[in-house]
């Protein structure tokens, strides 16, 4: 029996190992629209699915931190976007996705500011950063349990800022939180294993 994988069907299907949230139907149209790869999609979909957690954990850790939700959100499920246009960068290294997904989302009528995801995600220490960038970059990394500690110290540093909390506290609680989500990464990297490259 063969699977036929659609964008919308890996975008929204309800899933149960592991339980990933639908994507935003913004994204979900734009990756439909631009044939998007099954492998794609599920990689953004688990990013999103990250990423929301994120949020909520933020917003559990430090409610007077303001984050901008849908965009982190819309962020995350799109962020690797390009690789639509660079499918070697799918299943090798590789950043010219990144400056071709912010402009591939411009051209189809996405604002600036959240096109910007597309070209930001490898970028934490770029000048301008905002919070909401450093939430898809994160999520980005957390979704298959890597931790990159600069990133980390870099929204620690955010938490400190608004809550008023010592770094240390917001460094324990942030390491503690990022670690229960990784526990995930198995679960999502088969998922996303699960299908193909190529449509």
């Amino acid at each position: 029996m063969t699977t036929v994988w659609t964008v919308r069907s890996i975008a929204s299907d309800d899933t149960s190992d592991p339980a990933l949230r639908p994507m935003p139907s913004e994204a979900v149209r734009l990756l439909d629209e631009i044939g998007a790869p099954p492998r794609l999609v599920a990689h953004l979909r688990a990013v999103h699915d990250v990423a929301a957690q994120l949020v909520e954990g933020v917003a559990r850790q430090c409610p007077r931190l303001p984050v901008d939700r849908e965009a982190v959100l819309f962020g995350a499920a799109t962020h690797d976007i390009g690789k639509t246009l660079h499918p070697d960068e799918l299943s090798g290294p590789g950043a010219r996705h990144e400056e071709a997904g912010r402009e591939l989302l411009l051209a189809h009528g996405v604002p600036a500011e959240r096109a910007r995801f597309a070209a930001t995600h490898a970028f934490w220490a770029a000048p301008g950063v905002t919070v909401e960038d450093l939430l898809v970059s994160l999520a980005d990394k957390v979704w298959k349990n890597k931790r990159v500690a600069d990133l980390e110290d870099r929204v620690v540093a955010e938490l400190a800022r608004a809550g008023g909390r010592p770094v240390w506290q917001e460094f324990l609680d942030l390491d503690e939180f990022l670690t229960a989500v990784g526990e995930g990464a198995d679960l999502r990297l088969a998922w996303q294993a699960g299908h193909p490259v190529h449509g």
